[in-house]
């Protein structure tokens, strides 16, 4: 047994959640792999070490960095995914508190389709738009839902409504802009990798270390957070502060994937669960598990996305969202045979 310990609070790892982890991580790197040498023009097994070295060919390094870039791509783009899907199911307790469910990915798309229609571009544009328009749905959600406190399923219930709203607001944005930003914005609407590169990878990576200076205490209160909100007063945690340092932390997350890839459904709303399921974590819902099953989900959606349909590259939302829609129905007849 593992102990992690932050000022009073702890942490403790079992051993059967660690070798999860570990598995989940070695899985995560054979899609890299995979990614590297499947389908046409893809590299020997053996080009792989060679194609980093200076002497190799123009070809091989071409098309390492390019396959590269995405592989890594998915991988850290589900990690987040996974860890904010972590973050907010925690605090509305309940599996269907994902952020694509609740409305902070439609408020992301709204916010980046508003920056292009204002002509903005790069990543530090669209990240702005993404975290403000996240953070602007959260708040409204938040309001509309506040009734002497914030019950987890009325937060859901508003943040479904208040996401089709704002995925009306945003067909209404694409229609009056220009035919090359509404065009643009379709596209990555549907949730993509396709077109990243090492210069928008190295920019959500480090966006994703600065939101990573805060996961040590969210990775220890979200355990205290699990047990309700008088649980986690009473074991000496300042409840109103520390929520809205996981909302910030969630919000971040998604917002800086959202911001590159578009919004990508099913990751953070499976990710947390089957995290759970694989580690039987009784007390909560752990971030790095969380962090690797989404890795794994995402880079294995975006290589059927590339090579399932011979001819023909799909959107890895467009994945996602298949799979993502079969397991919500799952979901609410599970929640509702409970209730």
């Amino acid at each position: 047994m593992l102990v992690l310990r932050l000022g009073p609070l702890s942490r403790r790892f079992g051993l059967r959640a660690t070798l999860v982890h570990i598995v989940l991580a070695l899985l995560a790197v054979a899609t890299i792999v995979v990614a590297l040498t499947i389908g046409r023009g893809g590299l020997p097994l053996g080009s792989i070490l060679y194609a980093m070295r200076p002497e190799a060919s123009d070809t091989i390094r071409l098309v390492f960095e390019w396959r590269a870039a995405r592989a890594l791509a998915a991988v850290l783009f589900g990690a987040c995914l996974g860890m904010g899907g972590a973050v907010f199911q925690t605090l509305t307790r309940n599996p269907l508190g994902s952020p694509d469910v609740v409305g902070l990915g439609a408020g992301s798309f709204a916010g980046v389709v508003a920056v292009l229609m204002l002509g903005g571009s790069g990543f530090a544009a669209l990240a702005f738009g993404s975290i403000a328009g996240g953070f602007a749905a959260v708040v409204i959600i938040y309001l509309l839902a506040y009734r002497r406190g914030v019950q987890g399923f009325r937060f859901i219930i508003i943040g479904i409504a208040v996401s089709a709203m704002l995925s009306a607001l945003t067909i209404w944005f694409s229609v009056k802009a220009e035919l090359d930003v509404a065009m643009q914005a379709a596209i990555w609407g549907a949730g993509t990798l396709t077109g990243v590169q090492w210069g928008l990878l190295g920019a959500v990576a480090i966006a994703a270390l600065v939101g990573a200076l805060a996961l040590p205490t969210v990775g220890l209160v979200l355990p205290q957070f699990a047990l309700g909100d008088e649980a986690a007063s009473s074991l000496g945690l300042r409840v109103e502060p520390t929520k809205v340092l996981l909302v910030v932390v969630g919000v971040w997350f998604t917002a800086i994937v959202t911001a590159v890839s578009g919004p990508i459904g099913f990751i953070a709303l499976a990710a947390p669960q089957l995290a759970r399921r694989l580690t039987g974590g009784r007390t909560g819902i752990g971030l790095a598990g969380s962090a690797l099953v989404g890795a794994v989900l995402l880079a294995t959606a975006d290589l059927a996305a590339q090579y399932l349909v011979p001819g023909m590259k799909l959107p890895v939302g467009a994945v996602t969202a298949i799979i993502g829609g079969g397991y919500l129905v799952w979901l609410l007849f599970r929640e509702s045979a409970r209730r």
